[in-house]
């Protein structure tokens, strides 16, 4: 979540700077031609829309703007800065994280009861491979937050063994989460390559358990 914090700031600032180089101070928007006011209006909603969560208080009040005086550039180019710069201050203050875990929790539940049902029907082994995926894309997730790579020199990504040796190492979690993570994603692992004997249902349903468990506890 870090990464992604930073990489939102990071546009949102050249959006402003933008904004600050168009509309140096004492500078009116109707001292602005139509190609300036238009070219600022495209960035700022172009950024919102690419930054801000799906369906946002940001998007909606400057969508809401526009619908109201459409064509009008000049009338809308204040509410489209006002939007990418509320987006960019609760960025910088962190209240995007929150909606992003929110956002990745929900995502990894709606697995995790997959899970579940397919366990419930007789299918072990698809069960374990779903849970396994999610506990990696949180892994992956949880070290990212925390400010750990996620993928190497060449860009190719960690193993998710590599990334639990990390996150313990960096004290995200302790070592009775390491072991519990080593032992779910060898299962997940003798799931994904058939060694299907090597576990039974009821280790399948203790490691959806225990894989929701640790989502709750360190959102990402």
């Amino acid at each position: 979540m870090r990464a992604e914090r930073e990489t939102a700031l990071t546009q949102l600032d050249a959006v402003l700077g933008e904004v600050r180089d168009t509309l140096p101070q004492g500078t009116r928007i109707n001292d602005l031609d139509d190609h300036e006011v238009s070219r600022l209006l495209a960035q700022c909603t172009a950024a919102v829309h690419r930054l801000a969560p799906p369906g946002s208080r940001y998007a909606n009040s400057m969508d809401a703007t526009a619908k109201q005086f459409p064509g009008l550039d000049h009338n809308n180019l204040p509410s489209a800065i006002g939007a990418v710069e509320a987006l960019r201050a609760d960025y910088d203050r962190g209240f995007l994280s929150s909606i992003s875990e929110m956002i990745h929790g929900e995502l990894f539940a709606d697995f995790l009861e997959m899970a579940d049902h397919l366990l419930s029907e007789g299918y072990k082994d698809a069960a374990a491979v779903i849970a396994g995926s999610a506990l990696e894309s949180h892994l992956r997730a949880l070290a990212d937050k925390s400010g750990l790579p996620i993928s190497n020199d060449a860009g190719d990504p960690l193993k998710a063994a590599r990334l639990n040796d990390d996150l313990r190492n960096a004290d995200v979690y302790g070592k009775g989460d390491q072991k519990a993570v080593t032992a779910w994603l060898d299962l997940r692992n003798n799931a994904a390559h058939g060694h299907y004997e090597k576990y039974q249902s009821g280790q399948v349903g203790l490691m959806i358990a225990g894989i929701r468990d640790l989502i709750r506890r360190l959102p990402a």
